[in-house]
């Protein structure tokens, strides 16, 4: 999967470049990147590995020397596409001492590694022929601020989210199943343009959607249901994420009106107080205090939100234990949530750009 016709080299060029300085200052002679979000974003190499137990390949980001792509035959082509071909290395079942012996050869001994995202067993290959350095979000910290042509795509990717919402609605009919709608909702964002769903759709009729990620099943909608929808799709190579929850039939009933208005507003709290800057923990804060001030706050079982792009979930976290502080640029979800074991739950999600002076609902 390549960034599109409209990305050329030159932007993975530049980001590896901004990588370098990040890894000059901390001191590392290079990163092995082994997390496919991350390779992508460097490269422009696939955004997805074939599957959860295998690599379609790393790459390798020296501080001061010649970066290298590497994968198997499989990839050799798409490889070639997006990078200089002799600076692809192509492995059969030898990849550890590859690259092994092409950083030695350059006189580099030693590699930082991804800990979050290199398995044990390569670890323990690798260590037969480099000393390894762990590290922890290096990669990260560069997407967690968007450039102008990530934020148009994403904007992009959440108007289509929200089509999708706004055509969704009105088939939430009684006689119908989680598990139809679910399926609708993924033939409506693939017609539409998207390349596939974010995340897998959460469907979730009355006491289901006490489950904050249930999964879609035989359970119909009623007249007189409330309904959990939350839905992503990736479009232009970046995700969006929203929920919304509705309520099928006549006048919903006061449980649920003042459930969903709660919800609402400690979303609006925590917006209102959004900027550069801020410790995202401040938002959680800000939505968690108020839920305590309605008597409801066990029932907010989760975190704020979490910064969205080329993954649904990655940084920052808006938890109560995040280290992060908010940029202009970033992304961030604001997802509060009541949940009601045997009745049913309520959430609302928005997607929200940090700007210069405050935050915008996208």
């Amino acid at each position: 999967m390549s960034g599109g016709p409209d990305l050329d080299r030159s932007v993975f060029e530049a980001r590896r470049r901004r990588l370098k300085s990040v890894l000059r200052r901390h001191g590392l002679p290079g990163l092995l990147v082994s997390h496919a979000a991350n390779r992508f974003y460097l490269s422009g190499f696939e955004l997805h590995d074939a599957q959860c137990n295998e690599s379609s390949g790393w790459l390798v980001v020296s501080a001061d020397n010649r970066d290298y792509l590497f994968t198997d035959p499989r990839f050799e082509d798409a490889a070639a596409r997006v990078w200089n071909r002799e600076a692809v290395i192509v492995y059969t079942d030898k990849k550890h001492s590859l690259v092994g012996s092409l950083l030695k050869g350059q006189g580099q001994a030693e590699l930082a590694f991804e800990s979050r995202s290199l398995n044990f067993r390569d670890h323990q290959e690798l260590s037969k022929h480099l000393r390894l350095q762990p590290s922890e979000g290096l990669v990260e910290g560069l997407r967690m601020v968007k450039d102008q042509e990530e934020l148009r795509r994403i904007e992009a990717s959440c108007a289509l989210n929200h089509r999708v919402l706004r055509d969704i609605e009105s088939r939430l009919t009684p006689g119908r199943s989680e598990a139809e709608i679910a399926w609708e909702i993924e033939r409506l964002f693939r017609e539409a343009g998207a390349s596939e769903l974010a995340f897998a759709p959460i469907v979730a009729v009355d006491a289901n959607a006490a489950l904050p990620h249930a999964v879609p099943g035989d359970a119909v909608i009623r007249e007189g249901s409330l309904v959990l929808v939350d839905i992503g799709g990736r479009y232009l190579d970046y995700c969006s994420d929203q929920t919304r929850t509705f309520w099928v039939g006549a006048r919903p009933p006061d449980r649920f009106l003042k459930t969903l208005e709660q919800v609402k507003t400690a979303q609006k709290k925590a917006l209102s107080i959004l900027r550069p800057g801020l410790p995202a923990a401040d938002a959680f804060r800000a939505a968690r205090a108020y839920f305590e001030e309605q008597g409801v706050a066990a029932r907010f079982t989760h975190s704020l939100g979490h910064g969205v792009g080329l993954e649904t979930h990655e940084p920052p976290s808006l938890g109560q234990r995040s280290k992060a502080g908010l940029k202009t640029g970033m992304i961030i979800t604001l997802e509060p949530g009541l949940y009601f074991p045997g009745w049913g739950g309520v959430r609302w999600e928005h997607m929200v750009l940090i700007t210069s002076d405050g935050a915008r609902l996208l």
